[in-house]
């Protein structure tokens, strides 16, 4: 049985027979039986509705929203909008829900009643004896409550507290809380407070043991300081090093920009000996502050400041963030976007002499963009620097140079498509850079100009075939597409009057396992422009198939292949450059092959092949398997690398799971690192214990082993970042 209230201008319509009464306007009741055995009186004259053996009771107005209550028995006034209900109550509102065996509300206030309730509004949920709501309900009292983000009856960790005051959808508070594991009472505060975000107060510890530090504990408590401003206070001990720590900031000023800052001191017991044999000091520290500003729709400012004490502090305590920039930089850029153009200043100082570093106090770059001259079939497209430039050396003063350099670019297009398939863009262009003399000490050159002239064509086609008949269960073919990509790209720039020698180096060529581009603007190494009589021979190949439910096309294989043809090679150069493939091969959805080799056709052997399959069929097991080859003569940073690596991940139930790294190094036999972690699911935590050993071959091996706790609501990683950086499960 069915009962609906509509509530207009100014009536009440019971089941569409019962007279109008005074009510509130535009809103909307309706009332519902779960049994269907009746049970429902109605009394107009004073506006009491009564029902029984299960009701739901929806409460819609523009000005208070949405309500909805479901009990076991109600009393309704629905002039006040005040319902007593009892039995099995559910509240929902504001996305939030409230259970009790009693409860006191009015549809209208919003104020509160409830005994032996519970509510919860991820990632928070609570449960008490009593809670009373504020007449506005802005905010609800409750006593003998607690707190969890376990959403059970009987959570496996929790505050209680005597008194617990909650504002809905800002914060809790609560006054003489004891923090419990389990049963266990761990923790007591007299009083706590933690924002209802998924940016709440919370604590992040992390215990374990390395050789390098003995025994260690790093502890961060993440604190909410303002709605704009966030706090991570780093508190660590090292047996072997001694105490560390130092607070992290996120802030947000809104039309201001956003930023952060980290710091972080120690004492160090044992500093080590730095690169250059030195011993490190033992006061270490770093310091970081970032900020970044929409200064108007098109105009970025970005500002970064890195201050270390040392060259190997992020390596010694920060191993992700060394995995991922190894030396970090300081800098100010502010950009200007256009339609058709960019102009940046980019202010660079060296902050730490440690590093090598290209000064840039400052320069200017305006590039633009590739665009058509008028309705001539000719595109022009330049790009312009002028700054005071410095080649600052690791702790060598002596060596310092400075410089200011102007240099500017422009290069014309003319493209043009023949019989409809065939694109050819010859192009012209020209540079010109200016120097003036060089002061310092490591270099002493004079006032120096240099002309640059460039030419060539680039000339592709695409081509494709479809075969829709070809198929295959195993492979998951439904169909096979062919795109064949040729592309040849000459370039000719002839011999400058001045060579590379006989001109301050700031932007030189800088060693990359990838082969450089050959083209202007995207060959940027100013300084190192030399005579280039090439052409850049390429063939990409494609195939893409049907899968999924949606039948969506996706890759099966893109093969990309290329080499230099040198026309007129240097004395250091040989008539072929190294021939270049990468092939990315997905035979199932389940599985990925990537592989990347460089071959040297002069020398007849590969000097760099890096191989790697993925295998991910389910969320019960992964593996990858990879291998890297680098040759002695083309690793620039040290000796070559025969490198086997592999990881593998395997869940063995709903709780419990365990991924294996290993990397060995074939050269000389030696098993570099091997990290073992198990996984295990405490419904609302996740832990992860991993144990980790790394064979330093000039020092003993190093043991890590390792803790890390985390909330489900609060997640310390996001999902697969400990995967790709297994550092973070050895501390910070």
């Amino acid at each position: 049985m069915r009962f609906v209230w509509w509530l207009s201008v100014a009536c009440l319509i019971i089941a569409n027979d019962l007279p109008c009464i005074s009510a509130q306007e535009n809103a909307e009741w309706e009332i519902e039986s779960l049994s269907g055995e009746g049970g429902f009186s109605y009394h107009p004259e004073v506006g009491i509705a009564i029902a029984i053996n299960g009701v739901i009771v929806k409460y819609k107005d523009l000005e208070h929203g949405e309500a909805v209550l479901s009990a076991d028995r109600i009393t309704l006034d629905q002039i006040s909008g005040q319902v007593t209900a009892e039995g099995s109550v559910t509240l929902q509102r504001d996305g939030q829900a409230w259970s009790s065996e009693q409860l006191e509300y009015n549809f209208l206030t919003r104020a509160m009643d409830a005994v032996d309730y519970r509510t919860g509004k991820s990632p928070f949920f609570a449960a008490g004896t009593s809670v009373i709501g504020s007449s506005d309900a802005s905010s609800y009292t409750a006593t003998d409550a607690y707190l969890t983000t376990d959403d059970v009856k009987n959570p496996n960790h929790r505050i209680r507290a005597k008194r617990i005051k909650i504002v809905p959808g800002r914060y809790f508070s609560a006054w003489n809380a004891t923090v419990y594991a389990g049963k266990v009472p761990v923790m007591y505060l007299p009083y706590f407070k933690a924002s209802l975000d998924r940016k709440g107060n919370r604590w992040s510890i992390t215990p374990g043991y390395r050789s390098r530090y003995g025994g260690f504990l790093h502890t961060t408590y993440h604190y909410q300081v303002f709605t704009n401003l966030t706090a991570k206070l780093n508190f660590d001990y090292r047996t072997r090093r001694g105490l560390g720590g130092g607070p992290d900031f996120q802030y947000d000023l809104g039309p201001y920009g956003a930023g952060e800052t980290k710091t972080y001191y120690l004492h160090d017991d044992i500093p080590g000996i730095n690169p250059a044999g030195n011993r490190t000091s033992a006061e270490r520290f770093r310091f970081r502050l970032s900020h970044r500003v929409n200064i108007r729709t098109n105009i970025t400012a970005k500002a970064v400041f890195n201050k270390l004490s040392d060259s190997q502090i992020n390596r010694d305590f920060f191993e992700s963030e060394h995995r991922r920039n190894t030396q970090p930089r300081s800098f100010l850029e502010i950009e200007q976007l256009g339609q058709n153009f960019s102009l940046s200043l980019l202010a660079q100082p060296r902050i730490n002499d440690f590093y090598e570093r290209i000064e840039r106090l400052p320069e200017v770059k305006l590039s633009a963009f590739r665009q058509q001259i008028g309705r001539f079939p000719v595109y022009y497209e330049s790009e312009s620097t002028a700054g005071y430039l410095g080649h600052q050396f690791i702790n060598n003063v002596s060596n310092d140079f400075h410089a200011t350099r102007l240099d500017t670019w422009h290069q014309l297009i003319v493209p043009h498509t023949f019989f409809g398939w065939l694109n050819i863009g010859p192009r012209v262009g020209g540079r010109y850079t200016y120097y003036t003399a060089t002061d310092g000490q490591g270099t002493t050159m004079a006032e120096g100009r240099r002309g640059v002239f460039n030419t060539g064509v680039k000339a592709n086609f695409r081509a494709s075939r479809s075969y829709p008949t070809v198929t295959n269960r195993f492979w998951a073919l439904q169909g096979l597409r062919h795109i064949v990509q040729p592309s040849v790209n000459y370039v000719f720039v002839p011999e400058p009057a001045v060579l590379p020698p006989a001109l301050p180096q700031f932007d030189t060529e800088i060693p990359s396992l990838r082969q450089l581009p050959i083209q202007f603007p995207s060959y940027n190494s100013i300084d190192s422009v030399d005579a280039q009589n090439v052409v850049r021979l390429g063939l990409r190949n494609k195939l893409q198939t049907k899968r999924g439910p949606n039948d969506a096309i996706q890759p099966f294989a893109d093969w990309n292949i290329f080499t230099d043809w040198r026309l007129d090679p240097q004395t250091t150069q040989a008539d072929f450059s190294d021939i270049n493939t990468e092939l990315d091969l997905y035979p199932r959805d389940w599985m990925s092959f990537h592989s990347f080799v460089r071959y040297s056709l002069d020398h007849s052997h590969f000097r760099l092949a890096n191989h790697r399959v993925t295998l991910l069929p389910d969320d019960i097991w992964s593996v990858t398997l990879g291998h890297l080859y680098l040759r002695d003569e083309f690793n620039h940073w040290g000796a070559g690398n025969n490198v086997f690596y592999s990881s593998l991940y395997y869940r063995f139930n709903e709780n419990w799971g365990a991924r294996l790294n290993h990397q060995f190094e074939a050269r000389d036999g030696t098993l570099e690192e091997q990290a073992y972690t198990l996984y295990r699911d405490f419904r609302s935590w996740t832990g992860a214990l991993s144990f980790r050993i790394r064979d330093e071959r000039t020092a003993p091996p190093d043991y890590t082993v390792a803790l890390i706790l985390s909330l489900k609501a609060f997640p310390r990683f996001g999902v697969g970042e400990d995967a790709l950086q297994n550092s973070l499960l050895s501390g910070r």
